[in-house]
């Protein structure tokens, strides 16, 4: 993996409304209940961004785990049902293009390899998943930036 291929970012404070999936695919779970809150709310405009990420991560023996999806929002949104408002602090990523969920594990693991050999350590902040494209494309078309926290 080349230098061009990883980026360092920093990336800004943002302000996000969370929601939670559990089970085999959790991830489908969290992003319905967000779509759902943001069409009925009137909350899609375009400009907003959305990460994702494990949570609580995969446990060996269980096909189970959690996800917990993120729409950036405005300052004016609040809390309502079982969508949360958060705020996320940013901090210093490596982050690396992904061209799709048929390729997602495989390129984690470069990006980790990556890091191992990088100048960078690892963070405690949380590893994320931004979608690049609409929501609402197929998922074969989906496109993501893969971001791991790191400190110098």
């Amino acid at each position: 993996m080349t230098e061009e291929e990883v980026r360092i970012i920093e990336l800004e404070p943002i302000r996000v409304a969370a929601a939670m999936g559990f089970g085999p695919q959790p991830e489908t779970e969290a992003w319905e209940k967000l779509m759902t809150w943001s069409l009925a709310t009137n909350h899609l405009d375009g400009t907003q961004r959305y990460f994702g990420f494990n949570n609580p991560g995969p446990m060996p023996g269980s096909p189970n785990y959690g996800y917990e999806q993120w729409m950036t929002v405005g300052p004016a949104v609040e809390s309502f049902g079982d969508i949360e408002i958060k705020t996320f602090e940013g901090g210093l990523y490596a982050v690396m293009r992904c061209d799709g969920l048929t390729t997602i594990e495989e390129d984690w693991g470069q990006l980790a390899a990556w890091l191992e050999a990088s100048p960078y350590q690892a963070d405690h902040r949380r590893c994320l998943e931004e979608l690049l494209c609409s929501p609402v494309l197929p998922h074969s078309e989906w496109v993501f930036d893969l971001y791991v926290a790191i400190r110098e």
